[in-house]
Parts: structure tokens; sequence; C-alpha cells
């Protein structure tokens, strides 16, 4: 390899390199810009939330911006039937939750944890309860 041929394909990787460099300057450009616009917006947004929660009479409770959590509607699934014994798939039903394999399993799971915590009983396999708590008798 003679210094020509060294000093064209030097000069060849820099036009590539400098041609790439362009292209990430506009990217960065073009992000840049979109990142602007979003911020503008989520600005835009906090703002009419502020103005609308101003708007809303005190004893009104604030929107919330997320919705219950599936461990939230469980729990209130099994306080407003405390005597009830629930089926996985039968929750999952009433929930409106997916019943096919791979959700009931994550719903099991999530039964087992209330379970381990102390929320719910297990009378039989597959099956929980709300856990009730009997007074303690006094002696006489």
């Amino acid at each position: 390899m003679n210094v020509s041929e060294l000093l064209r394909l030097l000069q060849t990787e820099h036009d590539e390199t400098a041609a790439r460099a362009d292209n990430l300057r506009e990217q960065i450009e073009r992000l840049t810009t979109a990142l602007a616009e979003a911020e503008a917006r989520l600005t835009e947004l906090a703002a009419t939330r502020k103005v609308i929660d101003g708007l809303t009479p005190p004893d009104h409770e604030p929107t919330s911006a997320k919705t219950d959590t599936v461990y939230q509607r469980i729990v209130t699934a099994f306080n407003e039937h405390p005597k009830k014994v629930f089926r996985v798939h039968d929750l999952n039903e009433q929930l409106g939750l997916p019943t096919d394999e791979p959700s009931i399993n994550v719903t099991r799971s999530r039964l087992g944890r209330l379970a381990r915590q102390g929320f719910l009983t297990q009378p039989g396999r597959g099956r929980y309860q709300k856990r009730t708590y009997r007074p303690l008798k006094t002696r006489s």
C-alpha cells in the first residue's frame, strides 16, 4: 500500500464519518425540537389541571390520574363480600380481568401474597376468602 492510496482511504473514512456526524446533528436538532414541544405541552396540561382543580368545590375529590390498582380492586371485592369464597377464575371474571391462563396465574400470585400478609385465608386449593377475626372469649 502506497502513501497516496493510504491518504485516499483516510479521506474516504473522513468523509463517511463527517456525513454520519452531520446526520447525528440533524437527529439531535429534530429530537431537541420534539422534546421542547413535549415539555411545553406537559406544562400546558399541568396548568390546565391546576385551573380545573381550582374551579372544583373544596369538598370534591381531585381526579386521580391513575386508576385503582388491581390489588385495590381485589381487596375491594373481598371487602364487599367478606364471607364469599372466591375461585381465582371467578374473581378475574368479576373484576373484568382476562381469564386466560397467564392472567389467572398473575391473580393467583397476587392472592397468595395477600394470604401471606394475613388479609386472606385459603380454605381450599385455589379458593380464597377474606380473613375474619373473632373476638377473644373472656373467661367468667
